[in-house]
C-alpha cells in the first residue's frame, strides 16, 4: 500500500510539473478547439504558408491560421561553414512570442536551419570528429513535448517539394504533441536518419500506436 501512494503522489508530482513548465500543452491529446499558428518569417512564401495551412488541418484535424510575416531573430544567426540560423533559438523565439489564443505555432522560413550534434546529451559532449559535427543542417526541429517547432525548405530540393515538405512540417507538430520517433516505417514520425530518402519513402500517415497517443478519436 506505502508503495501504491509514492507512485501515485511521484506521477502527480510529475504531472504538475508539466503543467507549469509547458501552461498549455494538454498532454498528448490534440482535438477539434487545439489551435495551431503558422508564423512565416521574412519573405517566406504566402502560397506555401496557405498550403501548410491547409494540410495540417485535414492531416490533424484542428483548426490552424497563418499569422503576419516577421523578422528572422537576429540572435539565431550565425555564420559557420555558412549562413545559418540556430533552429533551438527560433524555437525558443516563437515559443516566447507565442499568443495565448493558440496552444502551438509552427515557423516557416526559406532560410538554412542547424542545431549542435551531441553524442551524449548528459555530459553536452560534441561528436567527433568536431568540425562535421559541431553544427548541423536539418530539415525542421521541434521540442518534446512542445508548443513551438520550425521547418525549413532550404535543403528540399524541387524533386518531391511539396510533398517533403508537408511531411517534415507534420512530423515537427508530431513531436510537440508528444510523439517521439516511431520504428513503423510508413509511420510519418519515423526519423529521416539524416537523409531526405527517409522523408520520401514514409508515408504522410500516423500508425495506430501513434494515432492513440495524440488521441485521434475519429480513427
Amino acid at each position: 500500500m506505502k508503495k501504491y501512494f509514492t507512485l501515485v503522489s511521484v506521477t502527480i508530482f510529475l504531472i504538475t510539473i508539466t503543467l507549469i513548465l509547458y501552461p498549455n500543452f494538454r498532454s498528448t491529446v490534440i482535438n477539434a478547439k487545439t489551435i495551431v499558428a503558422i508564423q512565416p518569417f521574412g519573405e517566406f512564401s504566402s502560397t506555401e504558408a496557405k498550403i501548410i495551412q491547409e494540410e495540417i488541418a485535414e492531416f490533424y484535424h484542428l483548426e490552424v491560421t497563418v499569422l503576419k510575416p516577421v523578422e528572422l531573430p537576429k540572435n539565431a544567426y550565425i555564420n559557420m561553414k555558412s549562413s545559418r540560423y540556430r533552429a533551438d533559438t527560433l524555437i525558443r523565439f516563437l515559443r516566447k512570442n507565442m499568443d495565448s489564443n493558440y496552444n502551438f505555432v509552427i515557423g516557416l522560413t526559406d532560410k538554412d536551419i542547424s542545431t549542435i550534434k551531441y553524442s551524449n546529451k548528459s555530459t553536452k559532449k560534441i561528436k567527433e570528429p568536431n568540425y562535421k559535427y559541431a553544427d548541423w543542417g536539418i530539415f525542421g526541429l521541434g521540442f518534446m513535448p512542445g508548443e513551438s517547432c520550425i521547418v525549413s525548405t532550404f535543403r528540399l530540393k524541387e524533386k518531391n517539394f511539396r510533398s517533403r515538405f508537408i511531411k517534415i512540417c507534420c512530423h515537427e507538430l508530431g513531436h510537440n504533441f508528444g510523439l517521439q520517433h516511431c520504428s513503423d516505417k510508413t509511420c510519418i514520425m519515423q526519423d529521416a536518419a539524416e537523409t531526405i530518402k527517409t522523408i520520401d519513402n514514409v508515408q504522410l500517415n500516423l500508425c495506430n500506436s501513434c494515432k492513440k497517443k495524440v488521441g485521434f478519436h475519429k480513427y
